[in-house]
């Protein structure tokens, strides 16, 4: 229960899904964790959820759109100030966008390498020269399984996940050599609140979202997100010491089929 104890995490896309299993798991193992979101009742919730799960738990949010690049100076600023260090950045802060690549707009491809790509750009600029002072520090960016692989529908979402995975890379080169390690999480279908939010604005039920995506992977069913928080979690820790510029496919067999 003390995989990461003492450590404190940076995670962008605290708020929900994802972000906020992987900050109540976080905690749950011995570390400290600040949620950085634009939503800021999802922050509310989401920490008042770690709080009353985890007992000790120290989890604080900051609520900021990850396109803003001062906002990312100001997230590690209060990270610091409220816990002293910072030993994980995790870049899961992302949008989405369902226009076909011949269709979408300028501004369409703006706004979603805006988040998507130069949002962590922003955050490993503003948490990278405090990482570079602390033992055992990691970046672990959350990519998606459709980095590697095709679908009609969401190219601009996806591209911008390919384009992370180069990122992912080229730090990982970059920073080996002041002891940070950069890797990356490709999460395959994630049973989120996002998509039952959209399931039932479609007049669909959860029950029956929950039957869906049997042939988006080899195991034939949807990851909870505490699926994809263990491995971040893991490569947060010292377990995964000698791990850096991978890129780790957590998709149920999705990349392979």
């Amino acid at each position: 229960m003390n995989r990461v104890a003492d450590k404190v995490a940076l995670i962008t896309g605290g708020g929900s899904g994802i972000g906020a299993a992987t900050a109540r798991i976080f905690c749950a193992e011995g570390g400290k964790a600040m949620l950085v979101d634009s939503n800021r009742e999802g922050l509310i919730e989401t920490q008042r959820d770690i709080l009353d799960s985890v007992p000790g738990a120290q989890a604080a949010t900051f609520v900021a759109d990850v396109s803003e690049a001062e906002m990312a100076m100001r997230a590690v600023e209060k990270t610091l100030d409220t816990f002293g260090r910072l030993d994980v950045l995790v870049n899961n802060a992302s949008m989405r966008n369902y226009s076909a690549v011949s269709a979408a707009t300028p501004a369409e491809w703006t706004a979603i390498v805006g988040v998507n790509l130069i949002g962590p750009a922003n955050y490993c600029r503003a948490a990278l020269p405090i990482l570079r002072k602390t033992d055992r520090s990691s970046v672990i960016n959350v990519s998606s399984a459709y980095a590697v692989t095709g679908r009609k529908g969401m190219g601009l979402y996806d591209a911008t996940k390919a384009g992370m995975l180069a990122m992912t890379r080229t730090l990982a080169c970059e920073e080996a050599a002041h002891g940070v390690r950069v890797n990356a999480v490709c999460p395959g279908s994630t049973l989120t609140g996002f998509h039952m939010k959209r399931a039932v604005a479609a007049g669909k039920s959860v029950e029956q979202l929950r039957t869906e995506r049997q042939t988006t992977s080899l195991l034939g069913r949807w990851a909870t997100p505490e699926e994809v928080a263990w491995p971040i979690l893991w490569l947060a820790s010292d377990e995964a010491s000698f791990i850096t510029g991978a890129t780790l496919m957590v998709d149920g067999g999705l990349s392979v089929i």
